[in-house]
């Protein structure tokens, strides 16, 4: 079954970017050249690129060639996605803008064939009726009569010759002689009498010169800009969670949930000090950090996440782990979180002045022995308490249900980060994004602070959150 999937998988994959190049560089081009080869080379190299940079961050390979690796490689998932959107959009423009044109090309030809309106035209008269200027002087009427041989014939020597005077009259076409010889050659090559013009683009050319072109700006813009808005650090959203069980005193408690950082080869230091500047801006009572903290190992990213020590809230810092820390090497992690002055939830639960917090491992856990255990967190506590629950996952949800959980803090699913990827989020998590009720349980999932594999957003804004609770008491 495995196999099946893999090789369908590989037959989609080869087929979308057979016709990616199809539409952008063979439909584009006259003929075979050097343009269609390096599109060729473009599209080859890039996937090569992107696969690389995924084998090289599992395998473990060297950071520095994860980091050289990532940037292009996974950069161009992003855009050979989004060409490929764009593409597929342009096949609905196509036939309106050949139909345009065609309707363009037909008026003009009405409008050559109408010609130019013509100016009334004078009948020709003959000499005779033609009225002689009064000025003119008058022949003898014996030479307009007659004439004599010689003058009819002329003589051996002057047979044929012009007068002077028509000589005189005949000179200017004399000197235009080589003109009219181009032009006579001109006509005899060209019989419409219009020199031939360089071939331009056929109307099918011309429509996928400007459908490619606006799909790749489309495509580029796009994640361009996506990319701009998660290296700029994600934006704080506000919720407020009204609870019934919430007594007066923790109305407006205010709980910073941050997930999905994904420190590794794109997003390093410089990033999570964005992040925990962020977060401490808020200055939150809580500070809830739900999983997929990291994507290498701590030798690795261990410098990247300092700047985490730095969180400062009232009541402390609280992590549980994702599935992304199982990749990452999760113990190792863990007592690095807590090395920084983070408290790890691991199927465990704390008791604060007018709640319980909870937090469970990841699902990704269980391969390793250590998945959630929802019985262990919140078996014994005391249901009267609002019950605050940390958990990775949105699926996780129906658990939390079962145990009277009031409030579930949840990430893993980026909103989907890519537009359209919140519709394919969506078939796998309850909640992709947002606030939602599941019976007496309600469920936040955060859209995330980072993003995985490619460095960009789109529909999807980073978000570290501030939940609000508000006491139904109050």
């Amino acid at each position: 079954m495995v196999i099946v999937f893999g090789a369908l998988a590989l037959a989609v994959l080869v087929t979308g970017n057979w016709y990616l190049w199809r539409r952008l560089f063979r439909d584009t081009t006259r003929g075979p050249g050097w343009a269609r080869r390096a599109g060729a080379v473009l599209v080859v190299g890039g996937w090569v690129l992107a696969v690389t940079a995924l084998v090289a961050e599992r395998a473990g390979a060297p950071f520095w060639l994860q980091q050289v690796l990532a940037w292009p490689g996974f950069l161009w998932l992003a855009v050979a996605m989004y060409l490929l959107l764009a593409v597929l959009a342009g096949e609905a423009v196509r036939p309106l803008l050949r139909l345009f044109l065609e309707r363009r090309a037909a008026r003009r030809l009405a409008d050559a064939a109408a010609g130019p309106l013509k100016a009334p035209q004078e009948p020709v008269r003959t000499l005779s009726e033609v009225p002689a200027s009064p000025d003119a002087p008058k022949a003898p009427e014996a030479a307009q009569a007659t004439s004599t041989p010689e003058e009819t014939t002329g003589t051996p020597e002057t047979a044929g010759a012009p007068e002077p005077a028509a000589r005189d009259a005949d000179a200017p076409a004399a000197a235009d002689a080589p003109a009219a010889a181009t032009a006579t050659a001109t006509t005899a090559a060209d019989p419409t009498g219009t020199a031939p013009a360089a071939p331009g683009p056929t109307r099918r050319l011309f429509v996928s010169r400007v459908v490619a072109g606006a799909a790749a700006t489309a495509a580029v813009g796009t994640v361009g800009y996506g990319t701009y808005g998660v290296l700029r650090g994600p934006k704080v959203k506000r919720v407020t969670v009204p609870l019934a069980k919430l007594p007066r005193a923790a109305h407006g408690y205010r709980i910073a949930v941050v997930s999905d950082i994904h420190l590794g080869p794109v997003l390093g230091r410089g990033f999570a000090q964005k992040v925990v500047d962020t977060i401490n801006g808020t200055q939150p009572d809580l500070i809830a950090v739900v999983g997929d903290l990291v994507d290498g190992s701590v030798k690795d990213l261990g410098p990247a996440a300092a700047p985490l020590a730095q969180l400062k809230a009232r009541h402390g810092s609280f992590f549980v782990t994702g599935n992304h820390e199982y990749f990452s090497g999760a113990e190792q992690w863990i007592e690095e979180v807590r090395r920084l002055g983070i408290r790890p939830l691991l199927n465990e639960r704390t008791e604060l002045p007018w709640f319980d917090l909870a937090g469970v491992n990841d699902l990704a856990g269980e391969s390793e022995g250590q998945g959630p255990d929802f019985a262990k967190a919140l078996g014994d506590r005391d249901t009267a308490r609002t019950a605050v629950l940390l958990a990775h996952q949105p699926v996780q949800i129906h658990d939390a249900v079962d145990h009277g959980v009031d409030l579930q803090l949840s990430g893993h699913t980026h909103g989907g980060q890519l537009w359209p990827g919140n519709y394919v989020a969506a078939l796998a998590n309850p909640t992709v994004s947002g606030l939602e009720r599941y019976d007496d349980t309600q469920l936040y999932v955060s859209n995330g602070a980072g993003a995985w594999g490619m460095p960009t957003r789109v529909g999807a804004q980073s978000d570290v959150t501030v939940i609000e609770l508000a006491s139904l008491r109050a």
